[in-house]
């Protein structure tokens, strides 16, 4: 009892400081990394499209999601990039923060409506990288989503054939090559293949959607294993310039 009493004196006297604003963090939450007045600065994907949730072009139909292959059915994400969401993304991936996971998965239920049915598929990182960081930042989300969501994650499903380069400084077409054929899917379950039966898809798990490249080859290889029904979920969402000056981002 007096551990307990000193270990709540200690973190009353000195909170953790906010990652992102680097102010103390509320009495209420001195072990937080994210400060309320931060989360509250996050955007909200706010789409149009009705497969990928993108803000539609003035005139024509959605262009960001044109080139992925059929195997993705569905793709929502909670924020756009900007100051506070790639903080976070930054240390859990970078700054053996892990636990980020958990606040990322309340920030996503929030903006994201639970999915029917189905398996939260992470995204599995290469083996060297993963030896790296000690963990899966992917896995992180998707075991916090799980609980939110009250969903099975399956994370032996999916895994990397090949390790690939990092996709952060590299074009859309570059990336649509580095990741060709990156992923190797386990046989999807007799439940799924029967025909008539009734469809429970693998939702994949990612921090970041930014071109798609990614999602698209994990999705194409559950599809190849028999998988009927692929969608995604990610925390944030980059864009380009143009759309971002049309949604009003910094």
């Amino acid at each position: 009892m007096i551990a307990r009493a000193l270990t709540s004196l200690e973190r009353f006297l000195l909170p953790n400081a906010c990652i992102v604003c680097r102010s103390l963090m509320p009495p209420q939450d001195p072990d937080g990394l994210v400060c309320p007045v931060c989360c509250t600065r996050a955007r909200p994907v706010v789409g149009g499209c009705e497969r990928c949730h993108q803000p539609l072009p003035p005139i024509g139909p959605c262009r960001f999601c044109a080139g992925w292959s059929g195997a993705i059915a569905w793709a929502r994400s909670g924020y756009w990039l900007g100051v506070m969401t790639r903080t976070v993304v930054h240390h859990l991936k970078y700054e053996d923060c892990p636990c980020l996971g958990g606040l990322i998965a309340e920030l996503m239920v929030s903006t994201i409506p639970r999915p029917d049915t189905g398996w939260l598929v992470p995204i599995p990182v290469g083996a060297r990288r993963k030896r790296q960081r000690g963990y899966n930042q992917s896995e992180s989300i998707a075991h916090s989503l799980g609980r939110l969501w009250q969903m099975p994650v399956a994370t032996s499903v999916l895994h990397r054939a090949r390790e690939t380069k990092t996709q952060t400084a590299l074009t859309p077409e570059a990336r649509l090559a580095n990741v060709a054929g990156a992923f190797a899917a386990a046989e999807a379950p007799s439940v799924i293949r029967a025909p008539g039966s009734r469809v429970r898809q693998a939702i994949l798990v990612d921090d970041v959607l930014t071109t798609g490249a990614t999602l698209d080859a994990a999705a194409s290889a559950l599809a190849s294993a028999g998988w009927r029904a692929v969608g995604a979920v990610t925390f944030a969402r980059a864009m380009p310039f143009q759309a971002r000056v049309l949604v009003g981002l910094p």
